[in-house]
């Protein structure tokens, strides 16, 4: 399969498939129970059921994904609601540098606001016109494609606005800080 070279960072060999990478089970999705909260360093914590975050006005992104552990998949469409937006309820507190995605199983995943508020930062329900597989975070994944797909957190429950970066899930376990495929931070941690 012919690549466009620029598209693929170093270290990365591209496929068509999308690997099922993840530490616990896949968690149950229950729609009544199910809640997303933005909480933290925000003027007004939002908390949304269920239906009110499919509610919330709908964006598609086309972006290319890369995981750390080497392989990269291109031109995937994701549909959902931009994080700008998600976080554009709360009205985000100027102290706010940073952020925690927390996820089902206690996961959670730590990024800038720099990466959260950009354009193709998106809170997926869907790919590539699917809805998302439970295997892949249904009913809610967010997608950061500027950074290692680690930083993408399945089964995400909400966002915690905070205003020093501070260790993530995988994180804590050896993967860097930033995790930015260009550079490959991949692991260990320069800070």
């Amino acid at each position: 399969m012919a690549t466009d070279k620029t598209r693929v960072p170093p270290g990365q060999s591209v496929t068509d498939k999308w690997p099922v990478l993840h530490y616990a089970s896949v968690p149950r999705f229950d729609p009544a129970r199910w809640n997303f909260r933005i909480f933290g360093l925000v003027e007004q914590p939002a908390p949304l059921t269920y239906d009110q975050f499919m509610a919330l006005p709908q964006s598609k992104i086309t972006c290319d994904i890369h995981c750390v552990t080497a392989w990269s998949r291109l031109g995937v469409t994701f549909e959902g609601v931009l994080a700008k937006d998600v976080l554009g309820l709360a009205r985000v507190r100027p102290e706010a540098r940073f952020a925690t995605v927390h996820a089902e199983q206690g996961y959670a995943a730590n990024l800038s606001l720099e990466y959260l508020l950009a354009d193709d930062a998106i809170f997926a329900h869907k790919a590539d016109g699917q809805n998302l597989t439970p295997e892949h975070g249904w009913p809610l994944r967010l997608v950061v494609p500027r950074l290692y797909f680690w930083k993408s957190a399945k089964w995400a429950r909400g966002v915690e606005l905070i205003a020093e970066d501070r260790p993530g899930f995988w994180e804590q376990r050896g993967y860097h800080m930033k995790g930015d495929p260009w550079k490959e931070e991949r692991y260990g941690d320069p800070w």
